[in-house]
């Protein structure tokens, strides 16, 4: 008998699933129910560390000021350190892999981005595997999100949903292995950074201060 998650889904299943397919199955359900990160990741390898990085942009589309971006921005950075230093499997305190959102805000984000995805899902495919799957390039998608989700818990103001939105390309590109897209990812990151961080001095103040923080 094939082994199931909490949601019933079968975990090798699981594995091979599109975006679609797993946004659907974790809608499935009663409005009611309260999803663990860890029942959410069960069962999935590759796909693992896009879907965190798909759940952790929720907040970040709540409209209310400061508070999305203050959920949101460090669990960017912690999808982005693993992937920066090169782990393989994803590691989650128990405290934060017993939390996790309501079914209820899944399903009014998937009725949100369904439109999207359509789109998306006529050009989006498994390619140039190498900007996902090398250790260079992981090293390289990890930096950037470190440095976007720095920018993302930061209260700039007007910038939740454009980096939220952002975010949910990059979990995409993660979820598809579409090289292609990423890419994409890498070059909107990387203005992102540049416009909102570098030329502002919002991330070389955080980044000081955290620094800072830490030498003292």
């Amino acid at each position: 008998m094939a082994d199931t998650d909490a949601h019933g889904t079968s975990r090798a299943q699981a594995a091979v699933l599109g975006t679609r397919e797993l946004l659907d199955a974790l809608a499935r359900g009663d409005s009611g129910d309260h999803l663990r990160l860890e029942d959410i990741l069960a069962g999935l390898s590759r796909q693992v560390f896009g879907m965190l990085l798909f759940v952790s942009t929720l907040p970040a589309f709540i409209p209310i000021p400061g508070v999305g971006g203050a959920i949101s921005g460090p669990a960017t950075i912690l999808v982005g350190v693993h992937l920066l230093v090169g782990m393989r499997r994803l590691w989650l305190p128990r405290f934060v892999a017993r939390r996790g959102p309501r079914r209820s805000s899944l399903q009014a984000f998937q009725r949100a981005v369904d439109p999207w995805l359509t789109r998306l899902e006529r050009v989006v495919r498994p390619r140039l595997t190498t900007l996902i799957e090398h250790r260079a390039a992981a090293m390289f998608t990890g930096l950037l999100l470190v440095l976007l989700g720095i920018l993302l818990a930061l209260p700039i103001p007007f910038t939740n949903y454009l980096f939220g939105a952002l975010m949910l390309v990059y979990a995409f590109a993660l979820l598809e292995r579409d090289g292609g897209l990423m890419l994409l990812c890498w070059v909107a990151g990387i203005v992102a950074i540049v416009v909102f961080g570098i030329l502002s001095g919002t991330l070389a103040a955080a980044a000081t201060q955290w620094l800072g923080g830490l030498l003292a």
